[in-house]
């Protein structure tokens, strides 16, 4: 999974998909409208960043796909791949505490900062992929 078709793509189950760590330059579009936000993603090997509304989503560094993205007010979750070990920041909300999921396996808890910023990482290899679940905790 090294592409995502047109880079940002709604799927037919209600999610998103986006990122290509494969391209050598920095890509992005933007104006894509999905249940009533605009988003925006700029991808290549380097950085894949995701906004919504001008707001930080998701960034990881280096590069990678997601598909299957899903965010509520308690959860976010997706499938992400890489060339290799990624590290990806998620913003949610301020101060708070959740729980990592890495194919289906608790990470631990971790907090979020004063600006809601959660980071985390990932071993992969080429052509793998990890389920990741971030949940907040009660």
């Amino acid at each position: 999974m090294a592409a995502v078709k047109d880079l940002l793509h709604a799927e037919n189950d209600g999610t998103l998909s986006f990122g290509d760590y494969t391209l050598g330059a920095k890509t992005k579009k933007d104006n894509f409208e999905f249940q009533g936000d605009i988003y925006k993603v700029k991808t290549f090997s380097e950085i894949t960043k995701l906004e919504k509304n001008g707001m930080f989503v998701y960034e990881s560094v280096p590069g990678s796909a997601v598909e299957s993205y899903r965010e509520t007010d308690s959860e976010v979750s997706f499938e992400v791949s890489a060339a290799g070990d990624v590290q990806f920041t998620l913003e949610l909300e301020p101060e708070s505490e959740y729980e990592v999921f890495i194919d289906g396996v608790s990470a631990g808890k971790m907090s979020t900062n004063l600006s809601g910023k959660l980071s985390v990482s990932v071993e992969l290899s080429a052509d793998n992929s990890a389920q990741v679940k971030v949940a907040k905790c009660e």
